[in-house]
């Protein structure tokens, strides 16, 4: 499908996913009765909409067309039926009867059934990426470096085990959330980054900071929650100097930072000194405070590497990731030179291995001290395992600049 009508379909989905899902599982009580029946008005609107022409509220026509499938399927189970509230839509019930306005945002409810503790910390992610994020299996396998199938697997368990263990539909008590609070900002993050990456998609990095802002305001006491809302604000306000006229990536050091929206890092700065008032130190606090130690240089020469290269250990030791160890050492190979990066990368590249930025960045390294031989194969299995065509492009450049082909 292609034109007008597969560009509303298209952001349809994108804009009015997540809140409708939630909707519909407030109604049902049914994560996969409202996920089944939500794609299936999509697909009903795929077919229509190039026909009958797009609807003056797209939101209202899939929530109608939605309740009439899950009213189709309590209809063909009548277990299931007897369990779940059954709202009744007559099939002559024009969409523009739902005022959208009047409904609650029940995405946030949604964001805490789907990082419940009874699930594991990987399912909770995956799964609302899924429901709250609207991202594909794909995408969100991409995310978790795993293979397609090993996450669709694991979004079904996960869905499976929502319906089994009865896991309630509704926002934690206030004691319960500081419990609930990795989870949910280990989602947002992940979306965030799955919103900034190459290829950007704004609207779903901007739905990640909107939910964040929610989670600071609900959660005022909680430090890690200002300073995820403080990251995300720092790296998005580089959104529109990270790619070249053509498309191609820009590099941090090479950024325009006149492009940069100043209003957006002076809020992300506020977030970030409310997190560190707490006094309590954690993961996001301390991504945080690199964040902002980039935001605030005038320029890249500007850019005190020595701090950077400090929080980032002081991050790998909360973390033990080996992607922060590889960030550590490229602030270590600023402010200490090549060789004294290279020395911390090394000892996690079988760890990383699938991962194109561990062989990028060893490739730079290796360029700047002059083995350009194994920079080349560096480069060239960066640019196999890359999948983003920027990132790809960018790679091609470098391997070309050393007189190597793709």
């Amino acid at each position: 499908m292609s034109g007008a009508a597969g560009s509303a379909v298209s952001a349809a989905l994108r804009e009015h996913w997540a809140r409708l899902l939630a909707v519909l599982a407030a109604e049902y009580r049914s994560l996969d009765l409202a996920e089944d029946c939500l794609a299936e008005a999509f697909a009903t609107a795929v077919e229509r909409w190039p026909r009958d022409g797009v609807p003056d509220h797209p939101d209202a026509w899939l929530l109608v067309a939605a309740r009439r499938r899950a009213l189709d399927h309590l209809r063909r189970d009548r277990t299931l039926r007897r369990k779940l509230p059954l709202l009744l839509v007559p099939e002559d019930t024009p969409a523009t009867e739902v005022d959208m306005s009047t409904l609650p945002d029940l995405r946030l409810r949604l964001l805490f059934t789907c990082c419940h503790p009874a699930l594991a910390m990987p399912a909770r992610v995956a799964l609302t990426l899924r429901c709250v994020g609207g991202l594909a299996t794909p995408e969100i396998a991409r995310a978790f470096l795993v293979p397609e199938a090993t996450m669709a697997a694991r979004i079904t368990r996960a869905k499976k085990k929502i319906a089994a263990a009865g896991i309630p539909y509704r926002e934690p008590a206030d004691a319960e959330l500081p419990a609930r609070l990795n989870g949910v900002l280990a989602v947002l993050y992940l979306v965030f980054n799955e919103g900034y990456s190459a290829p950007p998609r704004p609207a779903l990095a901007d739905e990640a900071i909107r939910l964040a802002r929610v989670l600071a305001a609900v959660m005022p006491d909680e430090p890690e929650a200002a300073a995820l809302l403080s990251l995300m604000l720092s790296q998005h306000a580089r959104r529109d100097a990270r790619f070249g006229p053509d498309g191609g990536l820009v590099l941090l050091p090479d950024q325009d930072r006149s492009r940069w929206d100043r209003e957006m890092i002076a809020e992300g700065l506020a977030w970030h000194d409310r997190a560190a008032r707490s006094g309590r130190v954690g993961p996001y606090q301390v991504q945080a405070a690199i964040a902002a130690a980039h935001a605030s240089a005038a320029s890249a020469a500007d850019t005190d590497w020595r701090l950077i290269a400090d929080r980032y250990a002081v991050l790998e030791t909360l973390t033990g990731s080996p992607v922060v160890r590889l960030n550590r050492a490229v602030a270590v190979a600023e402010a200490d030179g090549p060789a004294a990066g290279l020395a911390l990368v090394d000892p996690v590249a079988a760890a990383l291995d699938g991962y194109h930025l561990l062989h990028a960045t060893r490739a730079d390294l290796l360029r700047r001290l002059g083995r350009a031989d194994e920079a080349a194969a560096a480069y060239r299995r960066a640019y196999e395992l890359a999948t983003a065509p920027a990132d790809r492009d960018f790679l091609a450049d470098r391997l070309t600049a050393l007189g190597e082909g793709r």
